[in-house]
């Protein structure tokens, strides 16, 4: 199963950045999806998920900054992000949303940096 994760960098305060993942299809259908990240020193966490009808779903942090969305016909996640901050600085992952029943993978695939800094 491909979890492949791209689009991260570094931009200033304020500033946007879109990450993609691509999925392997049977993965991806079958999944409600989630982006996550984890900083240096501190736990992976989910920071969006969104479910196989286009539900989606945030943590308070980034509520009104972020966006997830899906393209089935790509087998592709989306999270746009908005009004980047400083502390939004890590590295960022995509897997399944384990919100509604869906399974976790085991590997993670390798992640995109996203530095936020001046």
């Amino acid at each position: 199963v491909q979890l492949q994760a791209s689009g991260g960098g570094l931009v200033q305060p304020g500033g946007s950045l879109r990450l993609s993942c691509a999925v392997s299809k049977s993965f991806f259908s079958l999944n409600d999806m989630g982006w996550y990240r984890q900083a240096p020193g501190r736990q992976r966490e989910l920071v969006a998920g969104i479910t196989r009808g286009g539900r989606p779903g945030y943590r308070a942090s980034v509520k009104g900054r972020f966006s997830i969305s899906r393209d089935n016909a790509k087998n592709t996640v989306y999270l746009q992000m908005n009004s980047l901050k400083p502390e939004d600085t890590a590295v960022y992952y995509c897997n399944a949303d384990p919100t509604y029943g869906s399974k976790i993978l085991h590997s993670w695939g390798q992640g995109t940096q996203v530095t936020v800094s001046s």
